[in-house]
């Protein structure tokens, strides 16, 4: 995986801008990964070579696209990981929250980040569509990232209000989601943003292109948004 990951690293033209280190931690991240998924379902890819490309280089392929260095991040959804933890193994200065509604996720992902010796990395256990009504939360990171297969209105809904004004929501998508992204104009005007780009990117090693969504807060969340989950299923905005 190291040599996979180091090589593809190179290919997105990111060597020099992450850590020496970063091949070996991602690779190490992935080793563990792989070992914990046989008693928990943390990824269908169960492949080492597979992990490397999909995982650990689809999410390294954001720092093309933004700026993290000394910024807040809040990863909703996040799963085993990502893209967050990818993302502060790439770039130390980022501090990141790492959300789910799954205890045992975070419980690992927590063992997983004092393995790698990854210090400002926060788990928390929580719904998106709660959280974003706490204070310290709403408007207040600078980037909230979504690598999930929910519809963009859905993931606008519970991602935009955790984003401070002037900040970016991102969203890992397919490059077949220009109907998804029409569909979600309502939401993202609604919420007080607006699409700043769509990036289409290759992950090195394959064949697959995939999409990064970003969109950018003008103004704070409209009071009443997030609605409850049920109404968000139900009624997408």
């Amino acid at each position: 995986m190291e040599e996979i990951i180091s090589a593809g690293l190179e290919a997105l033209g990111l060597t020099g801008r992450v850590p020496a280190d970063a091949p070996v931690k991602l690779a190490r991240y992935g080793q563990l990964l792989l070992e914990k998924n046989q008693v928990m379902n943390l990824t269908a890819i169960r492949e080492p070579d597979a992990v490397a490309r999909l995982h650990m280089l689809d999410c390294a392929a954001l720092l093309k696209f933004c700026d993290f260095e000394g910024k807040t991040l809040i990863d909703v959804g996040t799963g085993a990981g990502f893209p967050g933890l990818v993302l502060k193994i790439l770039v130390p200065s980022l501090d990141v929250t790492l959300l789910d509604s799954l205890n045992k996720r975070l419980d690992w992902l927590d063992e997983t980040a004092q393995a790698l010796e990854l210090n400002g990395v926060r788990t928390l256990h929580a719904r998106a569509e709660e959280q974003a009504l706490v204070k310290g939360f709403r408007d207040s990171f600078d980037l909230a990232a979504a690598r999930a297969v929910a519809d963009l209105r859905q993931l606008c809904e519970l991602c935009l209000p955790l984003v401070k004004v002037g900040g970016k929501f991102l969203a890992m998508k397919s490059t077949g989601s220009d109907q998804e992204l029409a569909g979600a104009d309502h939401a993202v005007k609604l919420l007080g943003c607006r699409v700043a780009s769509l990036e289409d990117y290759g992950i090195p090693g394959t064949e697959v292109t995939h999409r990064l969504v970003i969109i950018e807060k003008l103004t704070p969340t409209l009071k009443g948004y997030p609605r409850r989950w049920s109404k968000i299923q139900k009624d997408p905005l």
